[in-house]
């Protein structure tokens, strides 16, 4: 049936007059609009099949890397355009778990270690299976760090220390100082002195240059989980199972120098952000970031809301946070701010519950849950929470 005017209603062409017409421009340029990609503050999330237990940035392009309970890997490109994250492959050669991952400093290989006690090296542009190294360890590998272009070093489930050359394939370097699992480790920016936190609750200091174990310091309560190099190099932080933060002097390993306890069951993991700020998670499922010296929690960053965070990775450019948690979904989180926040070593702290939110997806931000509930609190009481510097319980 012809409409009036001589044209059928949804199936006739727009004739050109028609299309400059003010009332088309605008119709066309509505839908032009409503079909182009929305630009996001971060990347939408990645959700899996099974929990995600480490994630890993690449060093110069937009390409991040998440390794399964499974023991799957995938690598994905990550875009703040709406739909705009990509797989670009994945991996299954790994038997049991994939417990860490991390980036050659070319970007060109992705290295993988897994509760199967191999350790993998992929190409990154294919996802090829350059080299494995069965029963690389006799207990189930935790932890990797990449310490050059040919060294790489191993931590597994029974507290031994591999130190590899990948030039030929074998361990130089194997101590067993802890008497239980290796849960992170770092390298100095000189690659000579490595550290690793363990299940033991100490520390080791490990000599690479010499090749030899210098020190375990004291005993501390609960696991120590995870650690990072601050200050400029001048100060470690390790975190614990037991929620409190624990300091050393570069030049004193053997006792800590400070601790900081924050209203959380445990710190399993850490990340550095800045040479002042770091990033925590919990097994609250919250990422808090915290200044060191004056130790003061900022806020939250973002959450898996009652999901213990399995592991913490910083962005290339610093960013993203992406998380990892027992929900089965890779998080972004926005954190180009904390790079301007200056901590007042003499500004008077509050103590409140509720955690500052330092994006729009944390706790109490735009997209927050249960911002509609808060907003129903008196104003006074509202402007008292949000005042809040910290949530912790630190001695400074």
């Amino acid at each position: 049936m012809a409409a009036a005017g001589g044209r059928d209603v949804g199936s006739a062409p727009i004739l050109e007059e028609d299309r400059d017409s003010p009332s088309n421009k605008d119709d066309l340029e509505e839908e032009e609009m409503s079909q182009e990609p929305r630009l996001r503050d971060t990347p939408e999330d990645i959700s899996f099949e099974a929990a995600v237990n480490t994630v890993a940035f690449h060093p110069t392009q937009d390409i991040l890397a998440a390794g399964d309970l499974d023991g799957d890997v995938f690598v994905y490109a990550y875009s703040c355009m709406e739909a705009g994250n990509k797989e670009l492959w994945s991996s299954g050669h790994h038997l049991k778990s994939c417990r860490d991952a991390a980036f050659s400093i070319d970007g060109q290989k992705l290295f993988t270690v897994s509760k199967d006690k191999a350790i993998h090296i992929l190409n990154v542009e294919d996802g090829k299976l350059l080299k494995r190294i069965s029963k690389a360890h006799s207990a189930a590998l935790n932890k990797l760090l990449l310490i050059d272009e040919n060294l790489i070093a191993t931590g597994d489930d029974s507290g031994v220390l591999k130190v590899w050359d990948l030039r030929r394939d074998v361990a130089f370097l194997e101590m067993k100082n802890h008497d239980d699992y290796i849960s992170d480790m770092l390298i100095d920016k000189n690659k000579k002195m490595l550290l690793t936190t363990s299940g033991d609750g100490t520390m080791g200091v490990f000599n690479i240059k010499r090749r030899r174990f210098e020190l375990l310091s004291e005993y501390q309560n609960g696991d120590l989980t995870s650690i990072s190099l601050m200050k400029r190099g001048k100060k470690v932080a390790c975190g614990s199972s037991e929620g409190t933060i624990y300091l050393f002097n570069w030049d004193g390993f053997g006792a800590t120098s400070d601790r900081f306890a924050i209203r959380a069951e445990s710190i399993d993991c850490m990340t550095p952000v800045t040479e002042n700020i770091l990033c925590t998670g919990s097994m609250d499922g919250v990422i808090r970031a915290i200044n060191i010296l004056p130790n003061r929690v900022i806020g939250s960053v973002g959450q898996h809301p009652g999901e213990p965070i399995e592991q913490l990775a910083k962005s290339r450019d610093g960013q993203f946070l992406a998380s990892c948690a027992h929900d089965l979904k890779v998080k972004f989180w926005d954190i180009s701010s904390l790079n301007s926040i200056v901590v007042d070593d003499y500004r008077k702290r509050k103590k409140n519950k509720q955690l500052k939110s330092l994006s729009q997806k944390a706790l109490g931000g735009a997209e927050d849950f249960f911002a509609d509930l808060r907003e129903e609190m008196p104003v006074d009481l509202k402007e008292k929470s949000q005042d809040g510097e910290t949530d912790s319980d630190e001695s400074d």
